[in-house]
């Protein structure tokens, strides 16, 4: 699902964000990367969800060499993976519903399945009833909810968060972490960055640690 083989990143400022990064995420698998502030989480996975370029090595994801992905072909190949931010990144002039559905609507499908497709998003993540509602009137654990839907809708193989619970207070974290978990049961390989350690104890996965842009210590649980 991912592979990285001595990947880094150096920015044109000449800072190492990334240095000769080496791992296997396999297909189905769900681990966290952690580190402190600036370890380089987030550049990993914006290099994933090509953001970002390395400046060498080489990044495999999906089976597809990134190096080989063109700019016009990446839009295509995002639509393979889910992304959830720290922020949300909700649109407050649209409604939950149309929150959720952009993506498909870029993606050009038919109006009666993105009615099919949101509706099962939000049932997932218990926001059925919210569909009609704007951002601005949910709670920080809805808001977050309904990114997360908005990640799934269009059923990917591999889901990205980056410090999706870092807003939340520890309970709504724990429910955050729980529809992570019944995803990676269903067969989504998932790949959070995070630096809350409650987390870290409670989900028992993989944790892949990064430290001044090297990967420190990878503890190889596939649990």
């Amino acid at each position: 699902m991912i592979q990285f083989s001595q990947v880094s990143k150096r920015y044109a400022t000449g800072y190492d964000a990334l240095k000769n990064i080496n791992f296997t995420l396999e297909n189905g698998e769900m681990a966290f990367l952690t580190g402190h502030s600036g370890a380089g989480k987030s550049t990993l996975l914006k290099l994933i969800a090509l953001i970002e370029r390395p400046s060498r090595g080489q990044a495999v994801v999906n089976h597809k060499n990134l190096a080989r992905v063109t700019r016009r072909q990446v839009p295509i190949f995002r639509r393979t993976l889910g992304i959830v931010f720290q922020d949300y990144k909700l649109l407050h002039d649209r409604t939950v519903f149309d929150n959720v559905a952009l993506p498909l609507v870029v993606a050009g499908m038919e109006h009666r399945e993105i009615g099919k497709r949101v509706r099962a998003a939000l049932e997932k993540v218990s926001l059925l009833n919210k569909e009609r509602a704007h951002p601005i009137t949910l709670s920080g654990g809805e808001q977050q909810r309904v990114s997360i839907a908005r990640a799934v809708v269009g059923k990917p193989s591999l889901l990205l968060a980056d410090e999706p619970t870092g807003n939340l207070d520890t309970q709504l974290a724990e429910e955050i972490l729980d529809i992570f978990l019944d995803f990676h049961h269903h067969g989504t390989t998932v790949l959070i960055a995070t630096h809350d350690t409650h987390l870290l104890a409670r989900a028992r996965k993989r944790v892949l640690q990064l430290d001044h842009g090297e990967l420190a210590r990878d503890n190889g649980a596939r649990a």
